[in-house]
């Protein structure tokens, strides 16, 4: 069966990838990465929804693809801005 979107954990992204960024840049690629997690999410959803049907007729659902894994690097990545945000003082 395919994981529910809310159950994807992040993957460890080093923030020193985003060490070079202005705090504007920062800004700008949180969104980026947002719009791209809104994308894989609903990607994902598709997929589980899919699964239960398949599920349902032939007793065998679909497990995660690609989806899956680059919902988990967003996430990863939106983890890693957040902390170079912090670290940089950004905001404040």
């Amino acid at each position: 069966m395919s994981t529910p979107p809310a159950q994807i954990t992040a993957k460890p992204v080093d923030p020193a990838k985003y060490a070079g960024y202005s705090c504007t840049q920062l800004i700008d690629e949180l969104g980026s990465i947002a719009k791209r997690e809104r994308a894989y999410v609903e990607a994902q959803d598709r997929r589980v929804k899919a699964s239960n049907v398949q599920a349902m007729v032939i007793n065998v659902g679909q497990g995660d693809g690609s989806d899956a894994e680059g919902l988990a690097q967003v996430r990863g990545e939106r983890e890693a801005v957040r902390n170079t945000m912090i670290s940089k003082q950004c905001g404040k």
